[in-house]
């Protein structure tokens, strides 16, 4: 009787558990399927999400900075195949940027980029007036300066690094025609059209004046300003008045071929060379083009849409030297490249020389702005820095901000 009142007990015991077994095994499944089930439908929602980006420029396709910028564009949005849609305005003149980005942000975009530095004042303003679209300005103030907006960023190559490695292809076809009796040293002048006498451009000609004169301590420059970014006449006249003035380098803070031109249509006994910006110039002045560089804008313009797309911080995508809302790289993050070399131009030995210039910014091993050297503040000339403890450039910012005018060395006409 015993025996049999334990085995009923047994039984019951085993049905309950089976019984409870089989309960948490249907709730474990239902549980599951719910999360795998969110799951898929939370891949499906990042599958379908598309954004559309919208793009001021101030030039066009013909323009070599515009044309950087929309090769990286182009290369995004096939690379997200139609996940990203890019709408752009060409051809934007400062100070008519205000309506162009209004339409913009009227077209639905998530996330607009400037690129002119002439466009920063009204594209932070509209910023602060739209807080849901990202927006992205290039080469302009650093966007930790007051109002400080969640929503307005700043990035640029450290295009400095660039200049001065294409000032050593410089200073190495100044130091063969000086080697080979062609030039003496002190007819080692380097001429250069810049833009306007903005810091980016100052910065820009005087990393390349310095480059050049690791190679050639004797080179000096002469700098004229276009006062604009696009003009092919003035470029081009210009450059021609410095070979005149007998510049054996011509280079350039602008963004047309005039100065190229100008280069390969010199018929002086005495060669001159061009070193270009943002394209080769290779196909204009094919035996006088040396070799060039650009900021290359993809990394950062890659990143940046990738967070907006994935709802994330811009910041925290990309890759450089982050200080809050702005970032900048150079050599290190492929931000900054060379363009070709033309072979039957450039000096012997000038690639390989390049190439261990290249590492040593990658290292961090080269301060540019530093030396014997007195700068002197155009704007107001009693401002003066001695660069023998040197200066570093885009220490707490993507845009440049060394501006002084080396003394002695450097002449602005």
């Amino acid at each position: 009787m015993w025996n049999n009142d334990i085995k009923e007990k047994i039984k019951k015991t085993l049905s309950y558990t089976a019984k409870r077994d089989c309960i948490i095994t249907l709730i474990t499944c239902i549980v599951v399927s719910i999360v795998i089930g969110a799951f898929i439908v939370y891949l499906r929602r990042d599958e379908d999400k598309t954004i559309k980006v919208g793009v001021v420029y101030v030039g066009d396709a013909s323009t070599m900075y515009t044309n950087n910028f929309i090769e990286a564009l182009s290369d995004i949005e096939q690379e997200y195949n139609g996940k990203v849609e890019i709408v752009s305005m060409y051809n934007v003149a400062e100070g008519t940027e205000r309506d162009y980005l209004e339409r913009l942000v009227s077209d639905g975009c998530n996330m607009i980029f400037s690129t002119s530095y002439n466009y920063g004042v009204t594209t932070k303003e509209l910023a602060q007036k739209y807080p849901e679209v990202q927006f992205c300005m290039a080469t302009c103030s650093n966007a930790n300066e007051e109002p400080y907006l969640k929503n307005y960023h700043t990035f640029m190559g450290a295009i400095y690094q660039g200049r001065y490695a294409a000032g050593v292809s410089a200073g190495m076809k100044l130091k063969e025609l000086i080697d080979d009796g062609i030039i003496s040293e002190s007819e080692a002048k380097i001429g250069y059209v810049g833009a306007y006498p903005y810091a980016e451009v100052i910065s820009g000609y005087t990393a390349f004046l310095l480059g050049a004169r690791s190679v050639v301590p004797q080179a000096v420059m002469t700098v004229k300003y276009t006062n604009s970014w696009n003009d092919y006449r003035t470029e081009k006249k210009y450059a021609r008045e410095l070979i005149d003035e007998h510049c054996i380098i011509i280079s350039q803070h602008s963004d047309t071929t005039g100065p190229a031109t100008a280069c390969e249509e010199t018929s002086s006994d005495v060669p001159v060379y061009n070193v270009s910006y943002n394209q080769s110039m290779l196909d204009i002045a094919p035996t006088t083009y040396l070799t060039g560089c650009k900021i290359n804008w993809k990394p950062y313009m890659k990143s940046a849409i990738d967070a907006v797309l994935n709802d994330k911080v811009i910041e925290k995508q990309v890759k450089g030297n982050v200080n809050g809302n702005d970032v900048g790289a150079g050599f290190d993050e492929e931000w900054v490249s060379m363009l070709e070399f033309n072979d039957i131009a450039v000096a012997n030995g000038t690639k390989e020389r390049v190439k261990k210039v290249i590492e040593q910014f990658k290292k961090g091993n080269i301060n540019v702005f530093q030396g014997d050297y007195i700068g002197v503040n155009p704007d107001n000339p009693s401002e003066k820095i001695d660069l023998k403890e040197g200066y570093i450039e885009n220490e707490y910012s993507s845009a440049p901000t060394f501006k002084y005018i080396l003394k002695d060395i450097i002449t602005v006409e």
